[in-house]
């Protein structure tokens, strides 16, 4: 009995980081991306002030697709 409950819990913790997964992933337009990538490079990590240039998306949005972008290509520089 104890490994039922064990397994239920475990799937509900796989459950939520998959939940997690998703939210992180949002997706970007291409333009949206570019202007991303212009803005970084004109003005470095002040996501509020790249967030203001693009209506509808957050600080938290651009530095979590920015940080991801930085570790796997450089954000092109």
């Amino acid at each position: 009995m104890a490994t039922s409950e064990n397994s239920s819990s475990d799937d509900y913790i796989s459950g939520s980081q998959e939940v997690n997964r998703k939210e992180s992933e949002v997706k970007f337009s291409k333009d949206e991306e570019a202007l991303i990538v212009r803005m970084y490079n004109l003005v470095g990590e002040r996501w509020t002030l790249i967030a203001g240039r693009i209506p509808g998306r957050t600080a938290d949005e651009i530095e979590k697709y920015c940080v991801s972008r930085i570790s796997t290509t450089g954000l092109g520089k």
